[in-house]
């Protein structure tokens, strides 16, 4: 069987798992609920931003996020998303 590369997170959260650090959670339906709503006030958007940026760079956004499947804007959100909450890594 051919060994999985797993990146750093995903190596800390399978050592915490495998140290049996995690617990059950009760009434796991209430707590999806807690944390779906958690998620809709992250991702609400309620404001508008105007930015200019060169040619050059919309087009590789246009490019990358057709790649992905998905509309420009949402990569632009979502990569801003990440940069504010401390989530964006850049490859080495």
């Amino acid at each position: 069987m051919r060994e999985m590369k797993l990146e750093a997170e995903e190596k800390e959260l399978l050592a915490s798992y495998e140290a049996d650090e995690w617990q059950p959670v009760d009434n796991l339906a209430e707590a999806k609920e807690v944390y779906r709503e958690y998620a809709q006030a992250t991702f609400k958007k309620d404001k508008r931003v105007n930015i200019r940026i060169s040619g050059k760079d919309l087009e590789a956004i246009q490019k990358r996020a057709l790649e992905e499947g998905l509309p420009y804007q949402t990569l632009i959100s979502s990569v801003l998303h990440k940069f504010v909450s401390g989530r964006l890594v850049e490859r080495t």
